[in-house]
Formats: structure tokens, sequence, C-alpha cells
């Protein structure tokens, strides 16, 4: 690279917090080089809507998963958390492609089936209990829009429950989420993105409807 392009590189990295090469994101990810600046151009869009920083914050998240920045919403929450790794309030460029790359239809089963653990794994705990379980199952209604009464609710959960909960303690383990995944496909099924195959300017839905995937 010459003198120049060197100064250019440098000078786009220092403007843009957590800007990283194109070239090094394609070579850890499921993206080509030309997916990545693709990506580059949503991700601008995104981290503009509210505060015009290089950055994409919670309001700004959740102003394209759901349409409104101030909605309270738990799956929202935690596929935000997720995304930003450093765990610093701010998700950027870098985190985003890695975190999106899970979704792309190239990526390998155990890394969605992972991804959807921690999604349910509220605590951090590395297990997932009977509670988190029922938190996201009904946050995952609510986002549908869809109003099931609570006797319904608990019949999903102990059902998912007692056919995850292999040994019996209560909890499922990435093990046993990993049988349950195995046996219930369906569940993985907006793990996937198809279109990320080619990316467009239009923000990817994470919302997971609630077609028996509990």
């Amino acid at each position: 690279m010459n003198a120049f392009g060197r100064c250019f590189c440098m000078k786009k990295s220092k403007q843009i917090p957590g800007y990283e090469d194109p070239i090094i994101l394609a070579s850890e990810t499921h993206f080509t080089v030309n997916e990545v600046e693709a990506l580059y151009d949503l991700f601008k869009k995104l981290s503009s809507s509210i505060i015009d920083d290089g950055l994409i914050h919670k309001e700004e998240f959740q102003l394209a998963l759901l349409r409104n920045s101030s909605k309270q919403n738990l799956f929202a929450d935690r596929v935000f958390d997720l995304f930003d790794v450093k765990r610093n309030g701010v998700i950027e460029f870098g985190e985003f492609v890695r975190s999106l790359s899970i979704f792309h239809p190239s990526a390998p089963e155990a890394e969605k089936i992972t991804f959807a653990f921690r999604l349910y794994d509220l605590r951090g705990t590395g297990y997932i209990a009977r509670e988190e379980l029922k938190e996201m199952v009904v946050s995952l209604l609510s986002e549908s829009e869809l109003t099931l009464s609570n006797d319904v609710v608990e019949s999903i959960v102990d059902k998912t429950m007692m056919e995850a909960d292999i040994k019996g303690d209560g909890k499922i383990d990435l093990e046993e989420w990993k049988e349950f995944a195995g046996r219930n496909p369906t569940i993985l099924k907006s793990m996937t993105l198809p279109y990320l195959r080619e990316i467009t300017l239009a923000f990817p839905s994470f919302v997971l409807h609630s077609e028996a995937r509990y």
C-alpha cells in the first residue's frame, strides 16, 4: 500500500470508533470483503439514526429492530447485549460484523446453537433456568403480538423443560440445549438470514415468531 493509502486508512480508522479493515473482518467471518463493505454502509446508517457518532447505541438498535427507540423488549435487549462484546454499552463496527456473521447461511450450526443458548441464558450463568425460559417466551410472544393466557405459557415452558432438561436438575445446560436443538431444528430457523448472502441496506430482522419453537 502506498503512503497515501496508508494515511487514508489510518485517518479513517481514527475517525470512526471501532472501525476495522474489511479484509481482516472478511477473513474472520463468513462474509466476503464486498459484503463487509456493504455492511459498513448499513452500519453508518444505523449508527447515525439518533446519535451520529459512528457507534450503534441501544436506542438505535431498538429503532432498527422494533421501529421504536423507547419500547422496552427483553429480546432486543439480549441481542444488543450479545452484539456488544466489549460490554461498553455500544456496538462498534467490528462487533456488528462478527456478531451478524453468526446469522449467515454459511455459519456452522454449532455457532447458531451457542448464540441461541446465550440469548436465553439471561443471567450469564452457563445454563438456562426455568424462569429465564419463561421470560424469553413471554417476550417473544409479545413481540409477535400474540396474547396467551399464563396457563398456556406455563404449559409451553413446562413442555420445553421436560424435553430439554435431560438431567432433571431444573435447568438446561449447553449440552442439553444442543441435543434439544437437534431434535427441534425450528429453534434455529431464526438464526439464519438468507439474504445475508446478498447484503442490502435493509436491516435484518431478528424477531423470532412464535410458531411452536419453544
